[in-house]
């Protein structure tokens, strides 16, 4: 019996390992596909932790596990955005520059514009007048009529000038702005050379044979000149030439010129004697053949051709 039982328990003990068995390789399976890891953990093993184990799992390893930047590729950034800020305000202030420059040149045209023509700063408020003594100033002041009170850039200089060059008695002129407030007149008078008679009127002559009045003072001891009636602006100039070529004891002796023509010259001395002068050809060969005759006594002197001179 007991053997029959022991025979009896016999198969179904054998059975059961199979069955556990079983059950452990069911249970490997499940684990398997559940992806459970067969390994054991650190901790069931007993062995310690590791150090700075990476959280997070492989990311978070690549992650914190990777090298900081060093300290000089730092600065180095921080240079370069530096460097690139300055050439952006470099760029920006040369745009802006052109534009101030300009706003700067249109707002100097604008205001010098104004104070020279329209502000009551550059008014023209008086005129000077230099270099008479024969023009009387008033004469001079009435002639150019520079207009007192308006801007001193709109008076016009050259009208001035030609009108104050209208005036017999004056040669040359010269006006000028003498800012803030005047304007300057410089006149270059004629200088007489003789004292033309022409037509009961007495007139100074210069030495281009322009004819213009001079108060008494400035004619004195001036050699007198006539004119015939056919004389022309042309025998003028030749008379005055006659005259300026004298040496001045010479000049001293003539009592008038007469121009009968311009090639028939005659001149009367002080006294009654006579020079034929002819034209005012070789003037300073005859009047240097002149100064040499006059040691003679005679009454007419002919030096129309200075290589032949004669007397009587």
């Amino acid at each position: 019996m007991a053997s029959g039982r022991g025979a009896t328990r016999g198969p179904s003990a054998a059975r059961r390992p199979s069955s556990a068995s079983s059950g452990r390789g069911s249970t490997s399976k499940g684990a398997a596909k559940n992806g459970a890891s067969t390994k054991p953990s650190a901790k069931s093993s007993g062995r310690p932790p590791a150090k700075n184990a990476p959280k997070g799992g492989a990311k978070g390893g690549a992650r914190g596990g990777g090298r900081r930047p060093s300290a000089a590729a730092d600065r180095s950034l921080d240079r370069t955005r530096r460097a690139f800020a300055r050439r952006q305000r470099a760029r920006r202030w040369l745009t802006w520059r052109y534009v101030l420059a300009a706003v700067l040149v249109v707002a100097l045209a604008g205001f010098a514009t104004y104070a020279v023509y329209f502000s009551p700063w550059l008014r023209t408020e008086s005129v000077r007048v230099e270099g008479t003594s024969l023009v009387p100033r008033d004469q001079v002041l009435a002639t150019a009529k520079v207009p007192v009170g308006e801007a001193l850039m709109s008076v016009d200089i050259t009208s001035v000038e030609r009108r104050v060059e209208s005036l017999a008695a004056v040669k040359d002129v010269d006006v000028t702005r003498s800012w803030p407030h005047s304007i300057s007149i410089k006149v270059t008078e004629r200088v007489p050379v003789a004292v033309l008679e022409l037509g009961g009127r007495r007139l100074a002559l210069d030495a281009a044979g322009t004819a213009f009045t001079a108060p008494s003072r400035a004619r004195e001891g001036l050699p007198r000149m006539r004119v015939g009636a056919t004389a022309d602006r042309d025998a003028l100039q030749e008379g005055a030439s006659v005259i300026t070529a004298l040496a001045p004891d010479v000049a001293r002796m003539v009592d008038y010129l007469e121009v009968r023509t311009i090639d028939e010259i005659v001149l009367h001395l002080r006294g009654g004697r006579l020079v034929r002068w002819g034209s005012a050809e070789q003037s300073s060969d005859k009047a240097r053949v002149l100064l040499a005759l006059l040691t003679r006594d005679a009454r007419v002197y002919d030096v129309s051709v200075p290589g032949a001179p004669t007397t009587r």
